[in-house]
């Protein structure tokens, strides 16, 4: 499972290959890889798997109040979209209809509070513009469905 915190749920829509660093960038393709092979993603608070190659860099910033106000409002928008709650321990799988909605939403700029004077916010405006062109994370091919041993299946949120 995909460790992700609340504002990143809206950088992948846009995630073209651009990062921090060389090792940020290839871990962030690496996540890409796996959410579009339909891998869930579980909400946490404060750092997550697209902050790690950051964590002992003396210029990260994934520890600050301020992105943990951007993970709030980021999960209170998508909450909002999505119709169900998100917070920390949420679990969810990026369908096609899911990733469509958001994508549609975020390009609309009806998710983007937290996107709020981020530095990537010029270009995920451009991203979003140009119809997500060459973005890295897509729709996984199928959908994925959350089994316990002996119990029905359900889908994942």
């Amino acid at each position: 499972m995909v460790r992700l915190r609340g504002h990143h749920l809206l950088c992948l829509l846009t995630f073209v290959g651009e990062g921090y660093t060389p090792a940020f960038t290839r871990n962030y393709r690496r996540i890409a890889e796996r959410l579009s092979a339909g891998e869930a993603i579980e909400i946490v608070a404060g750092p997550d798997d697209i902050c790690a190659p950051m964590l002992d860099l003396p210029e990260a910033h994934c520890r600050n109040d301020d992105v943990g106000d951007r993970d709030e409002w980021a999960l209170v928008a998508i909450a909002e979209l999505l119709g169900f709650p998100l917070g920390p321990g949420s679990v969810l799988v990026l369908d096609g209809n899911r990733l469509a909605n958001l994508r549609g939403a975020f390009a609309a700029g009806a998710i983007r509070a937290a996107c709020h004077e981020c530095e990537w916010s010029p270009l995920c405006t451009r991203i979003a513009r140009e119809g997500f062109r060459d973005t890295l994370v897509h729709a996984a091919a199928e959908a994925i469905e959350e089994r316990a041993p002996g119990k029905p299946s359900r889908p994942l949120r």
